[in-house]
């Protein structure tokens, strides 16, 4: 099983297990389906101090884990999306 983050954090770059590129048209598709969601379509519940609306905290956080594996002198794409694994642990 695959874990994705939220909007306000993503996993450090080191426990990142998979990142996913996405085009300036796939973060559009993206945020549209961020609007058809309507808990997520304005203020998020509890948005603490950040006062970016979720589909941008949310893009913004994609830009940043691009621009940080771009600065790594990776391939440099729009946006990237992150996610690990999730280990059961018995």
């Amino acid at each position: 099983m695959w874990l994705y983050r939220g909007a306000w954090h993503e996993w450090p770059v080191d426990e990142i297990e998979m990142a996913v590129p996405l085009s300036p048209q796939e973060l559009v598709k993206k945020r549209r389906a961020i609007f058809m969601h309507q808990s997520q379509k304005d203020r998020p519940p509890f948005p603490g101090e950040d006062e970016r609306e979720f589909w941008q905290r949310a893009e913004d956080r994609n830009r940043a884990t691009a621009q940080y594996y771009s600065d790594l002198g990776l391939a440099e794409y729009e946006a990237i999306e992150a996610f690990r694994r999730w280990r059961f642990l018995l």
